[in-house]
């Protein structure tokens, strides 16, 4: 377990950011960078921790970025536009955010000099429709332009790109991670599980979007905050993309939503 470290987590006031946070803080200092358009920190028994620092900003905004990683051993990049129906209902943000906020990230990173490792947050969509039983060197499968959903999965490639061209051209040691179809408590966002259970909860039809017969590997948060530390401590990782989900746990939407 990291010690003694000063990371700096994007987006982390986000699901899977504010996770990281508190599995971190106790023996580190963290920053959290976050414009707040989603806050799973707040209920965090972190959140007032003397070891936190919080920094309300845009990731789009570069001299905000390369002010919040000063000084940063570690930097995790988490924040992004996510989740079907934002990007559908703002598909340039997504590109500007995505794209713009991950050149911001990594440049401030390299300038900054210094800096032990950059994670930055992928998607499993990068495989598209042949997401199933992917390895992390499969072909990235892209859908037709102009269609909505594919924007994302658009945007987070071309971080993967920057991500692994900032490694070999300027040596910063970086490491992709695709998350697959992340869950647990204090999940906030739209992912299917939350949803489903909310639903549930008030005694509401499930809604599936399609005819539900769509794969999904469904992740456990702590198994995804155990991955990305594994990144950040393993030279290994620098310069390498990793699946990250639970061959174990496949389901189509349509048996997650009957088993909820």
């Amino acid at each position: 377990m990291l010690q003694n470290s000063t990371i700096c987590i994007t987006g982390g006031a986000g699901f899977i950011g504010s996770e990281l946070a508190s599995v971190l803080v106790e023996h580190n200092k963290v920053v959290v960078f976050d414009n707040f358009s989603r806050n799973a920190l707040s209920s965090k028994v972190c959140a007032n921790h003397p070891n936190l620092t919080v920094i309300k900003g845009d990731i789009c905004d570069f001299d905000a970025v390369f002010e919040a990683c000063r000084g940063a051993d570690y930097i995790i990049h988490c924040a992004g536009i996510a989740g079907i129906n934002t990007v559908c209902r703002s598909p340039t943000r997504t590109l500007q955010v995505n794209m713009i906020g991950s050149w911001n990230l990594l440049e401030a990173a390299a300038r900054h000099g210094l800096v032990r490792r950059v994670i930055s947050f992928s998607t499993s969509e990068v495989f598209g429709g042949m997401a199933f039983g992917s390895s992390e060197m499969d072909r990235s499968v892209i859908g037709a332009a102009g269609e909505a959903r594919w924007t994302y999965a658009v945007s987070k490639l071309a971080e993967e790109h920057m991500s692994i061209a900032y490694c070999r051209e300027k040596g910063l040691p970086s490491t992709v991670l695709r998350p697959f179809n992340i869950y647990g408590p204090g999940q906030v966002g739209e992912g299917a599980l939350k949803i489903f259970v909310e639903q549930a909860l008030k005694n509401e039809p499930i809604t599936i979007y399609g005819d539900g017969t769509q794969i999904r590997s469904w992740c456990y948060v702590s198994d995804m905050v155990a991955a990305t530390l594994l990144c950040m401590e393993n030279d290994g990782a620098i310069g390498e993309s990793f699946n990250i989900g639970n061959v174990r746990s496949v389901e189509t939407i349509y048996g997650l939503a009957n088993t909820v």
